[in-house]
């Protein structure tokens, strides 16, 4: 059995006042396409289905319209809602689209929706967990009057997953919206102070696969079956070295899960350009270049270019950001960074050290071992 994972498709999103809506109708084609291709069973969308809890007319049409192409293409839907979405929004319909073939997360009760496939190999289920915060599970567990109940965001779903009826003998597969523990992170994404939204890659270990969205940047977590797609576009200037891709997933027999990505193409890439005025504006610079792509200008003159941002959009009409990098701006972040420096604390500036060095934040049991070294040696 044969199924694309994308994720975090954000519809509806804008970018430096810029509507990608016209990209991502392009892109989510571009999908469509490569599904019919692969042959594929079904689609995973893992979460961040729209960019907004009250998604745009425009949005949720260009959303209801992919569906529609995939199921009228006999290809199985699977969605579930990230922590941009509204639960209840994502789950309008549920019962009648399930008809068709869509599945999508309900709104948490306490249960994960769980879906039974069949192939030559035996049965395969897909199991649906939308993004869960601790407060959630605590909610369903005190309504039936559960004494041990989750603080951490790895505690709520290891209980959410506890509670699934998981038979080891069957291939099992998960989608999920959450942080996992050692994954990278983009300038697009929802940072939570301290990292307290991470959870442990141990927690999925029930799962053959495991079918990530949140986090930006395809990669897999500890192992290549534990995996974010990334999304399929880019939605910061973090993200223009990316290639972005859908990956494939073949389930054959249990325990064998086949992995291979296929790029994809935007209408408009993302890029980073770098020089004097004079340099970016020859035609020498420019010529067999994209003039549409989304760019992030960096100026290195010494001196501010008048109206600089609308010169400049005349041959780079979608420029998003004008930057400049001289000694005047390499002065003032100097200043800055001394003056921040002053006002944070002794915690504040090893975190920020930390994550320099890490790529990621420090767990909570990470913060109070250094609040306790920091309190012990004053």
């Amino acid at each position: 059995m044969k199924f694309l994972h994308i994720s975090d498709l954000h519809i509806g999103k804008r970018l430096n006042e810029f509507s990608l809506i016209e990209d991502q109708i392009y892109i989510l084609n571009q999908i469509l396409e490569i599904a019919k291709e692969q042959q594929a069973d079904g689609i995973f969308i893992a979460g961040d289905i729209y960019d907004k809890p009250i998604p745009s007319a425009e949005a949720v049409k260009v959303f209801d319209l992919f569906l529609t192409r995939l199921a009228d293409h006999k290809i199985k839907v699977f969605a579930i809602s990230g922590n941009h979405d509204s639960p209840e929004r994502i789950a309008f319909g549920a019962q009648l689209m399930s008809r068709r073939d869509v599945y999508v997360s309900p709104v948490y009760d306490g249960t994960a929706a769980k879906i039974s496939l069949t192939d030559a190999y035996g049965e395969l289920y897909v199991y649906l967990l939308p993004f869960l915060k601790p407060a959630v599970v605590r909610h369903v567990l005190e309504n039936e009057k559960e004494q041990n109940l989750p603080e951490s965001y790895h505690d709520a779903v290891k209980t959410a997953i506890g509670r699934m009826d998981i038979d080891q003998n069957q291939r099992n597969i998960l989608l999920a919206h959450q942080f996992v523990t050692g994954a990278g992170r983009c300038d697009s994404e929802t940072i939570s102070v301290g990292g307290i939204d991470q959870v442990d890659a141990e927690a999925f270990d029930a799962f053959d696969y495991v079918a990530l969205g949140h986090i930006h940047s395809p990669q897999f977590v500890k192992r290549e079956t534990v995996r974010y797609c990334g999304t399929p576009l880019k939605y910061s200037f973090s993200e223009a070295a990316q290639e972005k891709s859908v990956v494939v997933v073949e389930c054959k027999e249990k325990g064998q899960v086949m992995l291979h990505t296929v790029p994809l193409t935007p209408l408009r890439d993302m890029r980073k350009i770098r020089g004097t005025y004079q340099e970016v504006t020859a035609r020498t610079f420019y010529q067999g270049t994209n003039m549409h792509d989304y760019v992030q200008i960096t100026l290195t003159d010494e001196e501010d270019v008048l109206d600089g941002l609308q010169k400049l959009r005349i041959i780079y009409p979608n420029l998003m950001q004008l930057i400049y990098d001289n000694s005047r701006t390499r002065q003032n972040r100097l200043v800055e960074m001394t003056e921040n420096a002053q006002r944070k604390s002794e915690l504040e500036l090893f975190e920020e050290f930390y994550e320099l060095q890490n790529n990621q934040p420090m767990s909570q049991e990470q913060t109070a071992f250094v609040s306790r070294l920091i309190e012990e040696n004053r």
